[in-house]
């Protein structure tokens, strides 16, 4: 029996998105709220007339006023209730274990733990507490993980700075057990990398991108077969060297690959080590990809394969513009530096830039740089990144898969 929750009242005809089970209630939907919650309590949303839509978790701060828990009346969202949902993903994600150990094993609202990641990399695992509600269960999902996985290791890297606009500090210490090391190896299809918890990207590996790199290893080892040489590729904001490996490992002749940061390309540069690969086929260029694209463009170079695959461009709505000139520029620069038949796997993590806009962006890109591409595919995130269908905002990573056709010299 639920007695004494705080109720959202939504504005009328603002009860839609939720009757279609969209998980997100924002400020502007709010007609009242009676009780006094806090900060991540748990609350009631009704629609103006008072029939029930969902639990949510309430965020006073934020333009995202709730996220939903659930959309069944009869669910009591306590510890049992949260432990279940955490069990219930990391059991999902156990197909991928024979292929690496680096899985993403919470994925926020398609887990129904709205706000919360959890990577695991070998025997450490990862947290991003992204909104009040998961904040406010913070110790109770630390136990539920180390119980699901019967690993002891939790440290927390909840330090983005969109936390702020849930009202909540950065944030990095451990939650579970001690310290993590320095590097943590995992395996991912037989490659070796290094990967730093504390310190690195996000929570410190981009295992969004496992599939595609796998993609690009395929790419290079056909390319062998066909052309009886291995390809030149080029791999922009190649981060700690993950798509340049999956290309060495494939076959490819000479891989360059840059970066601005100069600790992420010693990281790569160490993982390349890792796997034994010749230095003579690595290159390592410390460098601003816009800048260095324009520099290859007007030095002649030309690549069987370029990768795209840039930080955020756009962090909300507002920046899309912006954003959009971004990825325009180096998609143009890039397709510039392709030979005929040469490939192109581009990629934006921006939510706010949807698969439809983007691939706008690059067609224009395209149109720009006076050449004809096929596009070969659409590209996404693995299997540990499910897309929950009534959530399309979840589909954060998209990605094309082009190839040039050659100078287009109409007009």
């Amino acid at each position: 029996m639920k007695t004494n929750i705080p109720t959202l009242i939504l504005k009328p005809g603002k009860e839609r998105a939720l009757l279609r089970r969209h998980p997100w209630v924002y400020s502007t939907g709010v007609a009242n709220v009676k009780g006094k919650p806090q900060s991540g309590d748990t609350i009631k949303i009704v629609d103006n007339k008072g029939n029930f839509l969902a639990w949510g978790a309430y965020s006073p701060e934020s333009a995202l006023r709730a996220r939903c828990w659930s959309f069944n009346e009869k669910d009591i969202i306590n510890e049992e209730w949260i432990r279940a949902r955490v069990f219930e993903a990391i059991r999902s994600r156990d197909d991928l274990k024979s292929r690496t150990n680096a899985i993403r094993l919470i994925f926020g609202e398609a887990d129904f733990l709205p706000g919360l990641i959890v990577d695991q990399y070998d025997t450490q695992l990862v947290t991003q507490f992204q909104a009040a509600g998961v904040e406010k269960w913070r110790s109770e999902i630390g136990k539920a993980l180390t119980d699901a996985t019967g690993l002891t290791q939790v440290f927390d890297r909840s330090d983005a700075a969109t936390r702020a606009r849930e009202g909540l500090p950065e944030r990095k210490e451990v939650l579970e057990g001690e310290e993590p090391p320095e590097k943590i190896q995992i395996d991912e299809d037989g490659i070796l990398y290094g990967v730093d918890v504390r310190m690195g990207h996000k929570t410190g590996f981009y295992v969004d991108q496992r599939d595609n790199r796998r993609l690009a290893r395929q790419l290079a080892e056909t390319f062998r077969k066909v052309h009886g040489r291995g390809m030149r590729a080029l791999n922009c904001f190649c981060y700690t060297g993950g798509f340049s490996l999956a290309l060495a490992k494939g076959g490819a002749e000479e891989v360059i690959s840059i970066d601005s940061s100069a600790d992420a390309l010693e990281m790569a540069k160490s993982n390349a080590k890792l796997n034994g690969f010749n230095e003579s086929q690595m290159k390592w260029v410390e460098a601003n990809v816009f800048e260095q694209l324009r520099k290859y463009r007007d030095a002649g170079e030309k690549f069987d394969l370029v990768i795209l695959d840039p930080p955020k461009f756009a962090s909300s709505h507002h920046h899309v513009e912006k954003a959009a000139r971004a990825y325009k520029d180096i998609n143009l620069n890039g397709l510039r530096l392709l030979n005929e038949g040469g490939q192109l796997l581009t990629f934006s993590c921006s939510g706010a830039i949807d698969v439809d806009l983007f691939q706008k962006i690059v067609a224009g890109a395209v149109i720009d740089a006076r050449t004809d591409a096929w596009m070969i595919s659409r590209l996404g995130a693995g299997s540990d990144h499910p897309l929950l269908m009534t959530h399309p905002e979840g589909e954060y990573l998209k990605g094309l898969h082009l190839v040039s056709r050659g100078a287009n010299t109409a007009g």
